[in-house]
């Protein structure tokens, strides 16, 4: 499942803006589809996708968690 959020170009203004906190991330294709939800730590992971070329990654989404744990639990919500 999807996050419910706006898609935001993933460049590097958005990875700047992007929080230094757990969370929820989606990267998707130009078309807004959907390739990879994960975990981690919001800012982190989307600048090692931003660097190292995530496949056809052009945008984002995130939601922000309480905790690692909550994130964790975000996810699995989001993959069943």
């Amino acid at each position: 499942m999807s996050l419910r959020k706006p898609w935001r170009d993933l460049d590097r203004s958005t990875v700047a803006a992007a929080p230094d906190a757990p969370g929820v991330y989606e990267l998707g294709d130009a078309d807004g589809e959907s390739l990879r939800i994960d975990s981690g730590i919001v800012r982190d992971e989307l600048k090692e996708a931003l660097a190292y070329g995530d496949g056809e990654a052009a945008q984002v989404r995130w939601t922000v968690a309480q905790s690692r744990d909550h994130a964790d639990r975000l996810l699995r919500e989001h993959e069943g």
